[in-house]
């Protein structure tokens, strides 16, 4: 039996958005080695199967290096909680100028909660700096992505207990030499949260720079909020018109509940679904005002439509993880379930989805799609 969900976000108004940074993001992530725009892709057998005019990829499959987008968030919130602890803003063109400008702090430590992708780009950060990390998972994260978060040198912590679990537990690893750099955010701790949110903003004015003013529908997989925040500030800044969709688990739609209730509503765990980037039980206190004022629909789906929009990007050339392949997993269940029209997918639209991961679990991708990424 299904438990998909669709809502049409009855909060919906004019967006407040947060405050712009004095240095663009963009700006600092073309600083760090190994910058480079990530692709932006056509489709079309996706776009024919939904009958849209074009369906356009933007691919976070290899950012920095990385098979994810969350080393533009965690790289500008590291930056930002740095900075803040200087007092002052470095004057630096290169890595090495920025370590040099930094080496009064001494000796730190990053730590960060993570279901794998945001922990990973944290610790990766924490080594281009010279710093440790420490990193907390929750118990039920395969062992490849806690390999892959050791190989950057971190110290991981598995955590009983859920995602959620995880940040509780990291909040208690600050002191004077850690920084907690968390892209969730609760009371008494906004600033890290909110540069996370910031930085990732470079994707869509990486998207701009090429199709700037021709999307039409935006679909965007949605944990505790942050990336989703992030694409309501850029849209709603730039176009009020543009159609904007979270899609979420269905056993971890905290952010259709919220929208639904007009409050932050918590999604107990356990939260089991493939999509392990966003198996998240509550939602962003920052992010929370952001997406109750500037979503317009909300879409909460199984993992089914997860694997078979892996297969779907496969035959276009595309090598998405199950949670890298929600958005365009989300598209299909609108279609599915009768309101295509409704949330914008009719046959003149331009719809932009992000592919925000690779195949993190190489395993699990053989087996949903039948090939080796």
């Amino acid at each position: 039996m299904t438990t998909e969900q669709i809502l049409r976000n009855p909060g919906r108004k004019a967006t407040e958005t947060v405050s712009t940074p004095g240095q663009s993001p963009l700006d600092f992530h073309r600083k760090l080695p190994g910058y480079a725009q990530t692709p932006l892709v056509e489709a079309p057998g996706i776009a024919a199967d939904l009958g849209v005019a074009r369906v356009v990829v933007k691919l976070e499959t290899d950012r920095f290096g990385l098979p994810a987008f969350k080393m533009l968030g965690a790289s500008w919130s590291v930056y930002r909680s740095l900075v803040a602890r200087l007092g002052t803003e470095p004057d630096w063109d290169s890595l090495d100028d920025l370590k040099a400008a930094l080496a009064p702090l001494g000796n730190l430590a990053l730590a960060a909660a993570t279901d794998g992708n945001h922990g990973r780009a944290v610790a990766r950060m924490a080594k281009l700096l010279g710093y440790k990390s420490h990193i907390f998972v929750p118990d039920d994260m395969v062992e490849a992505r806690i390999d892959a978060i050791k190989s950057e040198g971190a110290e991981v912590t598995v955590v009983a207990g859920s995602y959620d679990d995880a940040v509780a537990l990291s909040a208690l690893a600050a002191t004077d030499d850690c920084l907690v750099i968390s892209d969730t955010s609760w009371p008494g701790y906004v600033d890290p949260p909110t540069w996370v949110m910031e930085g990732y903003s470079t994707i869509f004015a990486e998207v701009d720079d090429v199709i700037d003013g021709e999307v039409d529908v935006v679909l965007l997989p949605t944990g505790v909020g942050a990336f989703a925040g992030s694409a309501v500030t850029h849209y709603r800044d730039h176009n009020d018109d543009v159609s904007l969709i979270s899609v979420e688990p269905s056993d971890a739609a905290c952010v259709l509940e919220s929208c639904k209730s007009g409050r932050m509503v918590e999604v107990p765990a356990p939260h089991r679904s493939c999509m392990v980037g966003l198996n998240c039980g509550n939602a962003s206190l920052i992010a929370w005002p952001i997406l109750r004022d500037g979503l317009d629909w909300c879409i909460a789906i199984d993992d089914h439509r997860a694997e078979d929009s892996m297969r779907r990007l496969a035959k276009e050339g595309i090598v998405a993880g199950e949670t890298g392949s929600a958005a365009v997993a989300g598209a299909f269940g609108a279609l599915d379930l009768g309101v295509a029209a409704e949330i914008g997918l009719d046959p003149d639209a331009v719809v932009l989805v992000i592919v925000t991961e690779g195949a993190t679990d190489p395993a699990n991708y053989e087996r949903v799609v039948g090939n080796k990424p």
